[in-house]
């Protein structure tokens, strides 16, 4: 048999919609950080980076990561908007398209008046 693919969880760190959200909301990131046993995390979880959503072991760690390339290169990321179901939808061309399926009342009067108008112009 083949061999099995498994994906790498380890160092799996929050996707950029949840990242958005940690920031958009203080309360999404408390849920988050609280979540685990501050002796579980590195450094007590005292250091954390809320844009790369990792734990650090000393301040000295998280300075070094945040003058680096791999934090930087998500700042540029989060710059960015998140796709939302809207836009996905649109990309593969599913629209919304609440248009006026039946005629409207007034329209209908308009047209029957046009058309009276337009008889007695001809008659007259």
């Amino acid at each position: 048999m083949g061999a099995v693919r498994r994906i790498k969880t380890k160092r799996r760190t929050r996707d950029l919609d949840q990242v958005h959200a940690d920031l958009r909301s203080p309360k999404h990131l408390a849920e988050h950080t609280n979540s685990k046993p501050a002796e579980d995390l590195p450094g007590l979880g005292q250091w954390y980076c809320v844009e790369c959503a990792k734990w650090f072991e000393s301040e000295n760690s998280m300075e070094q990561h945040t003058r680096g390339k791999p934090h930087k290169r998500r700042l540029r990321a989060l710059k960015e908007e998140p796709y939302s179901q809207k836009e996905a939808d649109a990309a593969i061309g599913l629209r919304t398209d609440n248009g006026n399926r039946k005629p409207s009342r007034l329209t209908a009067i308009e047209e029957q008046a046009a058309t009276l108008n337009l008889d007695m112009e001809s008659n007259g």
